[in-house]
């Protein structure tokens, strides 16, 4: 889990600070990259405080999520419709809910761990 965290952390610093340029016609597929890739890491994390990681669905779950989505919104543009922004909420809602259930279960572990020593 220590490795996901400084990996995320490594490479928001190293995205903060590369000037990278990238072609408006690829914004979308950059953006929806993005957001999936958050998504894997915090359900990883989400995975691994449960403990029910397994690197095999983590890696096998980015891969598959990701050619997903680059496919439907190839299809999009294709279409002429914005089905990225579909793959985008979803994307957000994943995270928000991740981030939701690693909060509370952490919270969880604290108390019982506070209420253990108190013991």
């Amino acid at each position: 889990m220590y490795l996901i965290i400084i990996g995320l952390i490594l490479g928001l610093v190293l995205g903060a600070f590369l000037k990278v340029d990238i072609p408006p016609e690829y914004a979308r597929y950059t953006a929806v990259a993005i957001l999936g890739m958050l998504d894997s890491v915090f359900g990883a994390i989400r995975a691994q405080i449960e403990g029910k990681y397994d690197t095999v669905i983590f890696v096998s779950g980015l891969a598959f999520n990701m050619a997903m989505a680059v496919l439907i919104i190839y299809f999009g543009d294709k279409l002429n419709l914005d089905l990225y922004l579909a793959i985008l909420i979803a994307f957000t809602i994943r995270i928000f809910l991740n981030l939701g259930i690693i909060r509370t279960t952490t919270i969880d572990h604290w108390r019982e761990s506070k209420q253990k020593k108190s013991e």
